[in-house]
């Protein structure tokens, strides 16, 4: 038989954790303050692109373990747990706002059954499992860590098939509850303390950014000294201490997670009187990265005033339609700064986007390429292998690709007449 949960959050990690925990055979209420969020996900709609979530959650629905109700108090009465999934926003300093998780935690306080666990799920500080003791002000309920390490586009999987899990917690019973809530999840699970776990988080996410910081710092190495990354990358990867996944060169890193994480890692370390000087390289280097796809394609036009850029995919990488923190936005931008003309294509993008309004976005990747002095790719959307580059030629008006993916076949390209660059190689 299946445990009672409540998810508080219906973002990307709630809706997730909620519908995964169903698929699990647990009874599972999803809570959400927008109340038309509320009514899509009881029709079954899913308002996110995520790989096969849409599929439980319907699942769930007529299965009759999961339900979706407005306002948190609701959804705890008869919780055995609450998982709190709620946004963990970045402050100017880096630090993270937890004015969100207080305030769900104030909310569920009065409502909770004596012995409920109240699990962090969000990304949350070192310390916030004691923040969240003192927001509850219960002394009859136990909090427990129990990070996520969900990728966009595969969080479903991720979920249900994940390479651990982590459950920070000073009491052994409740550490083991929620360990139960996983006996059908093929994993390693590790039991430690609070600190530990959400430190693991953030650790975690840092490394796999330095990881993408190294192989484009190389990639400019590669470009200096006319190596091609891909190969330098293949040979790297073979080395089991290292591995290939990671070492991938591209236009920078964004999302969610990664800038986030990294960021408050920084402000961790600070508050905590240690310089972070190799971290702070790792973010800067991405920061230079975003300047070296620019510089690219500005030497494609010769000028970027009163040139015209096709840019493929906004998004911060393929299969999400999340445009947080995406590198390609953060090079359009510059590009339009610059003053160049951006027309655009994205498969989930269809709408004109308010932070960027000199953006024109294209119903078809055909339509940006129009008249464009340069084609640049930003984004590693699949279906973008496999366009037409005669008819792309002829849309363009010079044959110029940046591809900052390394995603487009540079012989058929180099067969069709276009000059190409792409990121550590020519």
């Amino acid at each position: 038989m299946g445990s009672r949960i409540a998810v508080i959050g219906t973002g990307y990690v709630g809706l997730t954790t909620g519908a995964c925990f169903a698929h699990l055979g647990h009874d599972v209420v999803c809570a959400d303050v927008d109340e038309a969020k509320i009514e899509r996900l009881r029709s079954g709609e899913v308002p996110i692109l995520e790989a096969g979530l849409e599929e439980l959650v319907r699942e769930g629905l007529r299965s009759g373990r999961l339900r979706f109700v407005v306002g948190a108090a609701g959804a705890v009465r008869d919780a055995e747990f609450a998982y709190l999934c709620v946004p963990t926003p970045q402050g100017p300093d880096g630090s993270a706002d937890l004015s969100y998780i207080e305030a769900a935690a104030r909310e569920i306080a009065p409502h909770l059954p004596p012995a409920a666990v109240v699990v962090n799920k969000s990304t949350v500080p070192v310390g916030s499992t004691r923040f969240v003791e003192q927001a509850l002000g219960r002394s009859d309920v136990f909090v427990v860590s129990n990070p996520e390490f969900l990728r966009e586009g595969s969080a479903v999987t991720d979920f249900l098939h994940p390479d651990r899990v982590i459950i920070g917690s000073d009491d052994q019973s409740a550490a083991i509850r929620v360990a139960a809530l996983y006996l059908d999840v093929p994993a390693p699970l590790m039991v430690t303390d609070p600190a530990s776990a959400e430190t693991i988080k953030y650790a975690s996410n840092a490394f796999l950014a330095t990881k993408l910081s190294f192989v484009n710092a190389i990639a400019a190495v590669c470009e200096a000294v006319g190596a091609d990354v891909n190969d330098v990358v293949l040979g790297m990867g073979y080395d089991k201490r290292i591995g290939h996944e990671f070492l991938k060169p591209g236009p920078g890193w964004g999302g969610s997670c990664f800038p986030k994480d990294s960021r408050a890692l920084l402000y961790l370390a600070k508050e905590a009187g240690y310089h972070f000087d190799l971290l702070e390289g790792v973010i800067s280097v991405n920061h230079e990265q975003f300047d070296r796809v620019v510089a690219k394609i500005r030497r494609m036009v010769g000028t970027l005033e009163g040139s015209t850029v096709a840019v493929w995919g906004l998004t911060f990488k393929a299969n999400t339609d999340d445009l947080r923190e995406s590198p390609a936005l953060e090079i359009v931008g510059r590009l339009l700064d610059a003053g160049a003309m951006v027309r655009a294509y994205d498969p989930t993008v269809r709408d004109p986007l308010d932070q960027l309004p000199g953006l024109k976005v294209c119903d078809d990747p055909y339509a940006a390429c129009d008249g464009a002095d340069v084609l640049a790719v930003l984004t590693e959307w699949d279906e973008f292998k496999w366009l037409d580059l005669d008819k792309v030629g002829e849309q363009l008006r010079h044959r110029q690709v940046v591809d900052g993916r390394n995603l487009l076949d540079r012989s058929a390209l180099a067969r069709r007449g276009f000059r190409y660059e792409g990121i550590g190689r020519t």
